[in-house]
């Protein structure tokens, strides 16, 4: 069988390749990421891939990335341009330089001229602008006009939670094959759906640490200390997050699948219990039964999209609350996401580092699948 010798460029710290690691004929050769930050903590999670650190848009850069991936006999290129600029949960300006980006990753893809390669992105790539030489063009049109020696997957949009992942999240995928290599590349058949029940339901329940400090949390949550060390018992990434009182008080009274901007007494209130403005999906509790909506770069806010744990009901002084008003633990999002529960985080790296790299990043397990579905065809 033919071997993938790999290049990986816009690569965060290396979650969408996590899954990779473990293939036999895939061999992550280089990547390249342009934050010091990032580039270690890949290094730390992939020591056997090359980090080829700095800025893709320059040319010197650039130049070397395509030398050393020749010289390498790269034969496959994972593509994972920055969305923020057409992501949803943006600004989504119609002309974001970031949006720009992708064309540094289709200079090194014609240069290279490697068998393979995937370009990823979010959905909304499909109806997003580049200017090329001074002409306006969607991106799929201008990928297909200038890589024109690759046949390119029909159907592109594909979502996670299809493919055996807890999450929803929905990528647009395009999968490469020059034209002189006689094999069609699909995503795989769609698998059973993983609810958050099935993913996360059998871990131990945790309370949140209050910023109000310690013994005001043992106040409210008498049990904090023998949960922390239950959780603590299955992996040290699973603690408890740190939230403010009101926040944990308003979740507190929200039921699972629910936001609490719907709560008629305890809900996101300014001073003076003025109604705090938020999108539905705002202070939203997951539901069990579903998979997790899309991890975002800002999980760890209760304010943010739908990123508290679904609780489960219980009794306190005659009234109904909700346990574990909280956002994911760190442990939980790499359930989620699909990444291996023994990756090798480095020490130095922060929670709000972690959790904003892990909710910029692919699931791993989806990019893995496909590339699965590829060496059955070699």
């Amino acid at each position: 069988m033919k071997k993938l010798r790999g290049l990986s460029l816009f690569s965060n710290v290396g979650i969408a390749e996590a899954g990779l690691d473990a293939l036999r004929d895939v061999e992550m050769i280089y990547a390249n990421e342009l934050l010091k930050d990032r580039a270690d903590f890949y290094s730390c999670v992939h020591p056997k891939t090359k980090m080829l650190q700095g800025d893709i848009t320059n040319d010197e850069t650039r130049t070397l990335i395509v030398n050393k991936a020749i010289e390498s006999n790269v034969n496959f290129i994972l593509a994972t341009p920055p969305c923020q600029g057409m992501s949803e949960a943006g600004n989504r300006l119609e002309f974001d330089e970031r949006n720009q980006l992708i064309t540094h990753a289709v200079d090194v893809i014609r240069r290279v001229k490697p068998e393979f390669a995937i370009i990823e992105n979010v959905p909304t790539i499909l109806h997003t602008k580049v200017v090329i030489n001074g002409e306006v063009m969607l991106i799929p049109d201008y990928l297909k006009s200038v890589l024109c020696d690759y046949c390119f997957n029909e159907e592109s949009l594909i979502k996670a939670m299809d493919h055996g992942i807890p999450q929803m999240r929905e990528r647009n995928i395009y999968l490469l094959v020059r034209r002189d290599i006689n094999i069609t590349w699909t995503f795989p058949d769609k698998e059973p759906v993983v609810t958050l029940r099935d993913a996360i339901g059998n871990l131990p329940s945790l309370d949140p640490m209050l910023r109000e400090g310690l013994d005001f949390t043992l106040e409210k949550f008498p049990n904090f200390e023998k949960k922390k060390e239950e959780g603590l018992k299955i992996s040290k990434w699973h603690y408890p997050p740190t939230h403010s009182w009101k926040q944990v008080e308003w979740m507190m009274h929200t039921p699972s699948g629910k936001s609490a901007i719907y709560n008629p007494v305890y809900y996101p209130q300014k001073e003076g219990g003025v109604h705090i403005v938020a999108h539905h999906n705002h202070y939203r509790r997951m539901a069990w039964e579903k998979p997790s909506r899309t991890i975002t770069q800002n999980n760890g806010v209760i304010s943010s999209l739908a990123c508290v744990h679904p609780g489960r009901p219980y009794e306190q002084n005659g009234e109904i609350l909700y346990s574990d008003p909280r956002v994911l633990s760190i442990y939980e999002l790499l359930i989620v996401s699909s990444l291996p529960l023994d990756w090798q985080i480095p020490i130095w790296a922060k929670e709000t580092f972690i959790r904003k790299v892990i909710g910029e990043g692919i699931p791993s397990r989806l990019i893995t699948v496909i590339v699965e579905q590829l060496l059955k065809q070699l």
